[in-house]
């Protein structure tokens, strides 16, 4: 697998709970081959033309580019925000075996 075929996809939750849920979920429909659910966090930003501030737990998930359409759709609908952080950075680097282990979880290989 190329590293033009992999990404990692960021978002953010409101909980540990909701992360949780929501990484397993992923994870069981090959969505994405690992997620890392990290520390709490603190964002800060407008929305609705007020300016918010809000805990935050941060999401990293591996993918592919074949399953992001499908994992952008089942993120979307889990997903408590009414509008989530759904962003999708392609990987230029990384260990070959590691990619391709990747893919092969996804079914992507």
């Amino acid at each position: 697998m190329s590293t033009a075929e992999t990404l990692l996809v960021l978002t953010n939750l409101p909980d540990a709970d909701s992360a949780g849920r929501v990484a397993r979920m992923l994870i069981d429909r090959r969505l994405a081959a690992c997620v890392n659910i990290l520390a709490p966090c603190t964002s800060v930003y407008r929305w609705q033309d007020a300016i918010e501030t809000a805990a935050e737990v941060p999401v990293l998930i591996k993918t592919t580019l074949a399953r992001y359409p499908e994992l952008q759709a089942a993120l979307t609908e889990a997903h408590p925000y009414e509008l989530p952080e759904i962003v999708a950075v392609p990987l230029h680097e990384g260990l070959p075996a590691y990619l391709a282990w990747i893919g092969a979880e996804t079914g992507a290989a």
